[in-house]
């Protein structure tokens, strides 16, 4: 979900896989148009005295410039069709959700308008690349985010989180926690104030020793889904767990047995609300 240098996008896959997005996103589109026509008929037959709303064309915007902007480029998501369709599947149930994204690319106005009408975030690591995306995508939410870690600490860090009582379960919070170094003790308050029912991690960068690596982004959306006062459990998606440190961090902290799905490089976790977890994370 990042700038082509970091790692992300392949500007010459197959044309399938645009047509494949394309298709989704439509499928979105023409679903919420539906219900919209079926809520609005079913209001006037309910009572005549009672005034339809006016259908406000800008809330379809989401999804239509998602097309357009799929159906007229050559580049496209990391993610290939199979990983996508997990979390889509999740979304079309779950929508409009809280939709918390670790990432911010190419591909954010497809997670967008899978989420239309509800509330979607992205937090991202370079200011330089939000202004880049939001060039095309002004209507997206975005929020730059300071990382404090390292790839090359991921090892000592486990040993930090054994050793330090402020990243235990038993205090597992993130607002403030500046003793804990996995967790994002800065984020802007509505990522604090909001609870999120669907959680992507996609970033921040963690190929090379000096990125800030996802140990944080994974030991805080662990958290958040442990903090989780709703009903109904977070879903979680990581992506390139075929990395040596997001299959440990994620084995560590969203734990094999709330694993429910994956593909390829994708693996789909479904943490229940806290009444229902051990006190440890695994």
């Amino acid at each position: 979900m990042q700038k082509q240098s970091h790692r992300h996008l392949k500007p010459e896959k197959s044309w399938c896989v645009i047509i494949a997005l394309v298709g989704l996103i439509g499928g979105v589109l023409f679903l919420s148009m539906f219900v919209k026509t079926w809520s609005s008929n079913w209001i006037l037959c309910s009572n005549s005295n009672n005034k339809v709303p006016k259908y406000d064309g800008k809330k379809g915007n989401l999804e239509l410039d998602a097309i357009l902007h799929y159906a007229t480029s050559r580049v496209i998501p990391q993610q290939n069709i199979d990983e996508i369709r997990i979390s889509f599947d999740v979304l079309k149930n779950r929508t409009p959700c809280n939709f918390l994204v670790f990432g911010l690319g190419h591909d954010s106005q497809m997670w967008a308008s899978f989420n239309s009408g509800g509330n979607t975030l992205f937090l991202e690591e370079d200011p330089k690349w939000v202004e880049t995306i939001l060039k095309d995508g002004p209507f997206l939410h975005a929020e730059t985010v300071k990382y404090r870690t390292m790839l090359s600490e991921a090892d000592e860090l486990v040993e930090h989180y054994r050793k330090e009582p402020d990243c235990s379960t038993k205090k597992s919070f993130l607002r403030g926690n500046h003793g804990c170094k996995l967790a994002l003790d800065m984020l802007p308050d509505e990522v604090y104030d909001k609870e999120w029912d669907v959680i992507m991690i996609d970033a921040p960068r963690g190929y090379f020793a000096e990125a800030p690596g996802r140990m944080a982004a994974i030991y805080s959306a662990a958290v958040m889904a442990r903090n989780r006062k709703g009903k109904g459990v977070t879903h979680v998606f990581l992506h390139d767990v075929d990395r040596k440190v997001e299959k440990i961090y994620a084995e560590l902290f969203l734990c094999r047995k709330y694993l429910v799905n994956g593909v390829a490089r994708l693996w789909h976790f479904e943490i229940p609300p806290p009444s229902n977890v051990a006190n440890n994370f695994c």
